[in-house]
């Protein structure tokens, strides 16, 4: 089953970076939100979408938006990545993937890539949009045009 536009985003909780317990409940509904999941820190693609996320941050905080990425890897991988790449924004790990199943997230590459998409939710907590594309750069430039029909 995957979250589709008009869903509502299911509930979870999740470490970040800062090895606190996220609980999504806290920002939905009260927020709008851009969820990406991606495949894995350090990576070439995912080092750029983190930067290009970090790089518009103040854009994405001016349309009221929070952004959170997640992935699989580690509390600690998180940690390291967001402090040499300088991310303003919440890093997740899904370690075991439960929550990239809830929201439907498929592997990519014949199924040996863990899955890239960005889902844009309103502040009622309703998905806006979602894109798929392995092309990290076109994630953030998609994420902002929706925010700004929406504002």
């Amino acid at each position: 089953m995957s979250i589709t536009i008009g869903d509502t985003i299911p509930d979870f909780k999740l470490t970040d970076q800062n090895g606190n317990e996220f609980d999504i409940k806290s920002v939905k509904g009260k927020k709008k939100l851009v969820i990406y999941f991606y495949p894995k820190n350090f990576t070439p693609g995912c080092t750029k979408e983190a930067c290009s996320f970090r790089d518009s941050y103040k854009d994405f905080e001016a349309l009221g938006a929070t952004v959170i990425g997640i992935s699989a890897d580690s509390k600690n991988s998180h940690e390291r990545f967001a402090k040499k790449y300088n991310l303003p924004f919440i890093l997740l790990s899904d370690e075991n993937g439960k929550v990239k199943r809830k929201f439907g997230v498929k592997n990519d590459l014949f199924g040996l890539l863990p899955g890239r998409e960005t889902y844009i939710v309103g502040q009622d907590g309703r998905v806006l949009y979602v894109f798929n594309s392995m092309n990290a750069s076109r994630h953030i430039k998609k994420a902002l045009d929706v925010l700004k029909e929406t504002y």
